[in-house]
């Protein structure tokens, strides 16, 4: 008798610069065995061009027929990245209770920025009480707003009590607009309106782009004739279905992290390490305890705005291969500095574009003095016109110059103004900037070859250019300047690993690791009184460059690095061994004695005993969890239900204050028959 095959499952990982693949099977015992990978680069203006190329590249290795995969799971970096770097759509936000004094808390009013907000009377008390609502103003801004904004998002008060104003105005904008509208109810049942807020903004600013992603792959399973389910990384590790992902993008960010720490537990075995994950855009880093991630309870903190999504506890450092490199500003010494802002490197740029941009780089350099705008180039993004909506005058002008060709900076801007005009552009990720990165330095001495290298070489010999404090060149070679970038691309992430450590542990990670001490631990700096600073774990690098820039962590971090042999795809990897989890809450509170309101889902209800109330909230959590499972891609869902009162004693007798009850959903992902 034939055994039956195991089945194959495809895991793709779409970040800031590449797109991985993995084909991935069941045999071969707990690890199961990774059959074939591949890489190719993300293609920001048609996202399925770098996703075919990575796919097809593991369908050819592996010989494999595109119908005996039975799941597809994919994590993306793309919503971390677009917060890190503060991009994503042009949104409209409805606060429904609040006033304007409240955009001042949780970072709200940064958040915004020049995004529209609409104010409206409403809202609920605790205990689900309406005021009266009133959408006048809303209607009437609508018709404009509509034809200026990709999506809204809408936020009532006390809206986890009660959700019926934020539905009505939900409504309203559907039937007008037709755009997608996120409300505040849906990703959160936390208090805490203006980050609830914040994060529902984000949450409307990212539809756009994971839809456009989910899209894309989607397309081009079908055009292979892949009739998988496609699932998505949640935030937390666990695994969505593509439809469920689509409705709430905010829970995608550290999506790729997640997945990498998922991976790393797999390539490993080890239950306890720090794992750092780097790619082009960013650095994450977090703390795995006895083989699960460590959870971040108040919520994922991503280019510094707290939300609150469930995710690992990851923090995440605008530091990767791709990150901008810069000089300090009116030091005698100046130290080189790196990030946040991913640039597209000079090596890629000069790669797919050639002579467009050496002829430029060289024309920089037969100048007798750097320029300040040298070895900088722009170029659109390529993303669809509809998302260029609601640009200024000044912007729209600076936006028509720029092309899908680099576009040398010096040539495009003639004034501080003008830069940032560009910059605001960059923001709404309308457009790329060009430049020097670390990418562009390993390329110079040889340790990394997929660009073009003579390309990267124009750069760091400009970038070597530049002048210090004294009026000296920063560097004599390009070598010489491409060695300084990688040492201290080395030595912030040992930085940074270590301040994640210090956090951890409950002190303030950023100011510990500035301390004096830290630093001189961190040195080796020799002294009468000698310090050291070690972790008690080991790091699992990860990231196609950990081999390189990790190479020089274990003397900075006072223990090993262990880089797994498929540390390049962790991500994709990560990916197909997760598994489904979802959750559903209830409150219970009493709003006067005898009688106990149930919250759950978007439906209010009173009781008169609270033994009743409790009972239907736990038969309401475990209908909701087990069908947002089923939304969420699993059919066999194992539910677990916690319930936690709050209550008092006066004069020895029991006061029920509130219930909160919690179920939790999970089982395996279902996979094609």
């Amino acid at each position: 008798m034939t055994a039956k095959p195991h089945p194959l499952f495809l895991g793709i990982d779409t970040g800031g610069t590449y797109t991985d693949a993995v084909l991935w099977s069941e045999e071969g015992g707990p690890k199961g065995k990774v059959l074939a990978k591949a890489k190719s680069l993300t293609t920001r203006h048609d996202l399925a061009v770098g996703i075919s190329g990575a796919v097809d590249a593991v369908l050819q290795e592996s010989g494999t027929d595109p119908a005996a995969i039975k799941l597809v799971s994919m994590s993306t970096t793309l919503a971390t990245n677009a917060l890190v770097e503060g991009q994503g759509g042009r949104v409209a936000l409805v606060m429904i209770g609040f006033s304007e004094a409240d955009l001042a808390r949780d970072g709200l009013k940064t958040a915004l920025g020049t995004d529209p907000v609409v104010f409206c009377p409403g809202g609920h008390d605790v205990h689900g009480n309406a005021a009266k609502l009133d959408l006048s103003g809303l209607k009437a801004a609508l018709p404009e707003l509509g034809g200026s904004v990709s999506g809204f998002a809408v936020c009532a008060y006390f809206a986890t009590r009660n959700p019926a104003h934020e539905l009505s105005a939900r409504n309203l904008i559907r039937d007008i607009t037709g755009l997608p509208v996120t409300a505040s109810h849906e990703l959160s049942a936390k208090l805490g309106g203006p980050r609830r807020a914040l994060t529902t903004l984000l949450n409307a600013r990212l539809i756009s782009m994971i839809d456009r992603l989910v899209a894309a792959t989607e397309g081009f399973l079908t055009k292979r004739g892949i009739a998988a389910p496609l699932m998505v990384v949640r935030g937390d590790g666990a695994l969505v279905s593509a439809a469920f992902a689509r409705q709430r993008p905010i829970e995608t960010i550290l999506s790729g992290p997640a997945a990498s720490l998922v991976g790393a537990r797999h390539m490993t075995g080890l239950d306890d390490a720090m794992v750092s994950d780097i790619g082009g855009t960013t650095t994450d880093v977090a703390v795995l305890d006895g083989g699960r991630p460590r959870l971040d309870p108040e919520g994922a903190t991503v280019g510094g705005f707290r939300t609150m999504v469930e995710a690992v506890a990851m923090r995440t450092f605008g530091l990767g291969g791709d990150s901008e490199v810069a000089l300090e500003d009116g030091a005698l010494d100046p130290k080189i500095l790196l990030g946040p802002r991913r640039l597209v490197p000079l090596a890629l740029a000069g790669m797919v574009h050639g002579e467009a941009v050496t002829s430029e780089l060289e024309r920089q350099l037969r100048a007798p003095n750097p320029g300040r705008m040298d070895g900088r180039f722009a170029l659109r993004t390529g993303v669809p016109d509809r998302l260029a909506a609601g640009l200024t005058a000044p912007e729209a002008k600076l936006y028509e110059a720029i092309g899908t060709v680099p576009l040398a900076l010096d040539r495009l801007l003639s004034s501080n103004a003008q830069n940032a005009t560009l910059n605001r552009l960059v923001a709404r990720g309308l457009v790329h900037i060009s430049g020097f990165t670390p990418s562009d330095a390993a390329h110079v001495l040889g340790k990394q070859a997929n660009w073009d290298a003579a390309t990267a070489r124009l750069g760091a010999e400009l970038f070597a250019r530049r002048r210090d404090g004294r009026g000296q060149a920063i560097a004599a070679t390009p070598e010489a300047i491409a060695e300084r970038v990688l040492v201290t691309l080395t030595r912030w992430s040992a930085e940074y690993i270590l301040e994640t450590a210090f956090a951890e542990d409950g002190l303030d990670g950023a100011a510990t690791v500035a301390h004096a001490l830290v630093q001189r631990a961190v040195d080796g700096h020799p002294g009468i009184a000698r310090f050291t600073v070690a972790l008690d774990r080991p790091v699992i690098g990860l990231g196609a460059s950990a081999p390189l820039h990790y190479a020089g962590l274990p003397p900075l971090i006072g223990n090993g690095c262990i880089v797994p042999e498929d540390t390049d795809v962790a991500n994709a990897l990560g990916a197909v061994v997760g598994q489904v989890r979802v959750s559903a809450e209830a409150r219970v509170s009493q709003p006067k004695e005898g009688l106990f309101r149930l919250a759950s889902g978007q439906t209010v209800r009173d009781f008169t005993d609270e033994a009743k109330a409790i009972e239907a909230a736990e038969a309401d959590v475990r209908a909701i969890a087990a069908e947002r499972a089923k939304d969420a891609g699993t059919d066999s869902a194992e539910i677990d239900i916690a319930t936690e009162f709050k209550v008092s004693t006066i004069e020895g007798q029991r006061m029920f204050i509130e219930a909160h009850v919690v179920a939790v959903a999970s089982g395996r992902p279902r996979i094609a028959v």
